[in-house]
């Protein structure tokens, strides 16, 4: 019995130290495990080796999220003062990012679980890490193992459980734990769509008849004069990123400009972002790598925005390692194309690097895809996220080669519809008429595309050091790039007119194509809305709609739209906060800030009206140095003399003859009379006679009070006294004290009330307590065995744990003895008899000749006059 028990026993020990450890480990935010793993479609068939080598990305989440959407909601509305008023990643990691501390924590924690720290930054939200699978194994608490993957020929590695680590907070994610989605360029080959459609390559489409490089074909020069039209921009003084997972071969675009005898004059930068190699070199070159998606995104961003003053190439293995270094490069890229689709376990996973973007001013467009329309089997994520500008594709003819835009229908692979990751709607998209029994969108999930550009089978493309290729290639990474290159045009034209750069283009698109439920006037000004053409389950329709969006870009019309060239002027002018209450004698501030735009330069000088009798403003500085943006501290003086009361004051700003006002709502209050109040806790105390009891007296005091609260306490019965520890409060008087009840045991029984009075300051207050003296109660105890029962063959032995728990102040020491021992069965206790509450292990033990059977023993406790027993059900089996 006793041995295999105490077996038992050591068993239940181990498992609850698990469950311990286990509830003390902290979940990572997002989803790691695969659906298909989850419903068991794809099998199990193997581990990956403990020594196997593994690189991943910790993401650490962002630390005042709520705060960051409020701040979005502001820098994305024109209506408020914060409008572009973008932060830097420092900015932004100093008031959203991880503190310092935690960073240095994961840190720690990787290292101790044996990881190398080969990349990552405090401001990019990450730690890239490379070590064993058996550290991985260790430090997120999941086993690595290989599955059979449902839908490809091949296998897949992934975590058997959500991934938890020991630190005292959560991580966002872990990226780099599974290879089940293989990131795919958004591109086709016309020759793999006609035979997977069963048809006729040239019956596809007609060659492009306008274009300018061989062939007809288009270039992105083409683009740049169908789309924008213009001379002037040229994209001088922008940044534009390209999001890649694999690198290229410049070889390959050198051919291209070479080829349709045009000069590249754009420097190109290959970024690894974490170790990825940034060479592309063909199989036929000795290689495994084409590089005709990175190309073409060079040439289209190039063509339409030839003088930009950086293209970056972000190359990398894991999404977040990209991203990251995306938001924090130096030079900063504001206008970013990603041509890639993949599938994540979390569509979530990239959102706070998204909304970083946003806040700082940086805009991420997405391929929507080119298998037509989205569905849980054919996605295009990340272009379903609702902080990415959606990017579809058309089919556009040109007036001449490198000639402007003559018609435009909807491209019929162009990716688009209802968000297949149930993407929540955004607000921006939600907006009356947006979505409408025309286009069949969806009132509670993102929709997509949002804009479109040519995808069709009609570009030029150079590619793996082969020959070049015209009207073969198509889809909607060649429109995603333009768009990118587009905005950098835009930006451009920003900056010169004294203004930041766009930032995250949807909710301002939206608002401006869709008022009050109707098409505004600058919808059809600013794009050309494509209304024929079907992809799949939708067609394309007057206004937005699941192939196109909102349309492709009406030359410079959009440009001015959203960065006007030129403007007039003008000033804002904020206080913060709003409202400022004061104590007569005393004073308060408020931040007056200013912010310029249209080329505003002047010195703006600030006054004050309004303000009652005894009220003085001043303004430090006093004034706003040109060219206007700034701050200064308004303090709000008020004389002792004040009548309390609520007033509107009135900051006026004037400069370059523009008056602009901001109100301060002042309120002035009497001062305070010092008080303090006192409290018992509890406030009914039973104690029985012989024994003591306790209160806690709390003092608060306010209006300045500040005085020692010297405690008594009055009503005491006979033979009851009263302490207090310490038996005054301190100055200035805010503080708590111990009040003991001793009680006699000669004292009556009943309830009395005490008066506890405190004193201090000239002021006296009280607080009672309701005292119950009971009967002395007599001192006992319980005694019990664990188990209750159990078995032992003969030749062994083992114990069972006799506790003793006593109450009521009995204190005397416990003998302990047994009955009913079978015939040669010992018995003995550790320790013999207990003092307080305690154990005591009892052991059997069995000798080869012990009858077999099953005997009720006997366990007595005997002390302090009293006696207590418990029975243990015990059996020898053989």
């Amino acid at each position: 019995m006793v041995r295999r028990l105490g077996q038992f026993v050591l068993s239940a020990v181990a498992i609850l130290s698990v469950a311990a450890m286990n509830s003390q480990a902290q979940t990572v935010l997002t989803r790691h495990v695969r659906e298909a793993t989850l419903t068991g479609q794809a099998k199990a068939i193997g581990r990956l080796p403990a020594s196997q080598t593994m690189q991943l990305d910790v993401v650490l989440p962002l630390r005042d999220p709520e705060g960051l959407k409020s701040f979005l909601s502001d820098v994305n509305d024109r209506t408020s003062f914060s409008y572009r008023r973008f932060v830097t990643p420092q900015e932004f990691t100093e008031q959203f990012g991880p503190t310092q501390a935690d960073y240095d924590a994961v840190v720690s924690y990787l290292k101790s679980n044996g990881f190398e720290i080969v990349g990552g930054s405090r401001d990019g939200m990450e730690v890239q890490i490379k070590g064993s699978v058996s550290s991985v194994e260790k430090a997120f608490h999941v086993n690595m193992l290989t599955y059979q993957h449902p839908t490809e020929s091949r296998t897949f590695y992934g975590p058997d459980r959500e991934p938890t680590t020991s630190l005292p907070f959560a991580l966002w994610h872990v990226s780099g734990l599974d290879n089940f989605s293989i990131p795919h360029p958004l591109y086709v080959k016309k020759s793999d769509y006609a035979k997977a459609h069963g048809i006729d390559a040239e019956k596809v489409v007609k060659h492009a008849t306008t274009g300018s490089g061989p062939s007809a074909s288009f270039l992105g020069s083409d683009m740049r004069a169908a789309y924008y039209g213009g001379t002037a921009l040229t994209g001088a003084g922008q940044n534009l990123g390209l999001f890649e997972y694999l690198g290229t071969d410049l070889t390959d675009l050198n051919t291209y400009f070479s080829n349709v005898g045009q000069t590249n004059n754009v420097p190109i930068t290959l970024l690894s972002t974490d170790g990825t190699s940034t060479s592309c070199l063909y199989t036929r070159a000795g290689g495994d790598c084409d590089d005709t998606e990175q190309t073409l995104d060079m040439t289209q961003a190039i063509g339409m925005a030839p003088g930009l003053s950086s293209l970056v190439m972000y190359i990398g293995s894991t999404d977040t390692a990209i991203i990251s270094a995306m938001t924090t490069h130096s030079p900063l890229p504001t206008t970013i194309g990603c041509s890639w689709g993949w599938t994540p376990a979390d569509a979530s996973t990239l959102d706070p690097y998204f909304e970083k973007m946003s806040a700082q001013g940086q805009n991420f467009f997405a391929a929507s895809g080119d298998s037509s329309t989205w569905s849980s089997s054919n996605e295009a994520w990340p272009a379903d996220d609702a902080h990415v500008v959606s990017v579809g594709g058309t089919d556009l003819l040109t007036a001449s080669a490198a000639g402007p835009w003559k018609s435009e229908t909807a491209w019929t692979d162009s990716g688009g519809g209802i968000s297949p990751d149930s993407v929540a709607i955004p607000s921006w998209q939600a907006a009356a008429g947006v979505i409408n029994s025309s286009n069949k969108g969806s009132t509670t999930l993102r929709n997509g595309p949002d804009v479109s550009a040519n995808a069709n089978f009609t570009f030029y493309t150079c590619a793996d050091q082969e020959a070049c290729l015209a009207n073969e290639y198509g889809g909607t990474s060649f429109a995603t790039p333009m768009w990118a290159a587009y905005i950098a045009l835009a930006n451009q034209q920003a900056v010169a007119a004294g203004d930041p750069t766009l930032g995250f283009i949807d909710p301002t698109i939206y608002a401006e194509n869709e008022s009050g439920g109707a098409l505004t006037s600058a919808y059809t000004t600013d794009f050309h809305d494509i209304t024929s053409g079907t992809s799949g389950s939708y067609s394309a329709v007057t206004g937005y709609d699941l192939v196109t969006g909102w349309g492709s870009p009406n030359g410079a019309n959009l440009i001015n739209a959203l960065a006007p060239a030129t403007q007039t002027p003008a000033f804002t002018l904020a206080a913060s906060p709003t409202s400022v209450s004061v104590v007569v004698g005393n004073s308060g501030t408020s931040t007056i800030t200013t912010a310029v735009s249209g080329g505003f330069s002047s010195a703006i000088a600030l006054t004050a009206s309004g303000q009652p009798t005894g009220v003085t403003v001043t303004f430090s500085p006093t004034s706003i140095a040109a060219p206007g943006s700034g701050t200064s501290t308004a303090t709000l003086a008020v004389a002792s003399t004040t009548t309390p009361g609520t007033y509107t004051i009135t900051v006026s700003g004037t400069g370059d003859s523009i008056t602009h006002t901001a109100t301060i709502s002042l309120t002035v209050t009497s001062a305070p009379v010092p008080a303090f109040t006192l409290a018992a806790s509890p406030t009914s105390v039973s104690v029985a006679q012989g024994a003591t009891g306790t209160s806690t007296m709390t003092t608060t005091v306010s209006g300045g009070f500040s005085s020692a609260i010297a405690l008594s306490a009055s009503g005491l019965p006979t033979g009851v006294t009263a302490a207090f520890s310490p038996t005054s409060i301190a100055a200035p008087g805010s503080g708590t004290s111990t009040l003991t009840f001793t009680v006699a045991s000669t004292a009556a029984t009943g309830t009395s009330t005490i008066t506890i009075t405190g004193t201090g300051g000239g002021i006296t207050h009280t607080a009672t307590v309701s005292l119950t003296v009971t009967a002395a109660v007599a001192g006992t105890f319980t005694i019990s065995v664990s188990p209750t029962a159990g078995y032992l063959d003969r030749g062994q032995s083992g114990y069972a744990v006799v506790t003793i728990k006593v109450s009521g102040g009995f204190d005397s020491a416990v003998a302990l003895s047994a009955t009913g021992i079978p015939t040669d069965v010992t018995g003995s206790f550790s320790p013999t008899s207990i003092t307080g509450s305690g154990t005591s292990d009892f052991t059997l033990t069995v000798s080869r000749s012990a009858p077999t059977g099953t005997f009720p023993i006997t366990i007595t406790g005997t002390g302090g006059g009293v006696t207590k027993s418990t029975t243990l059900t015990f059996s020898v089996e053989r």
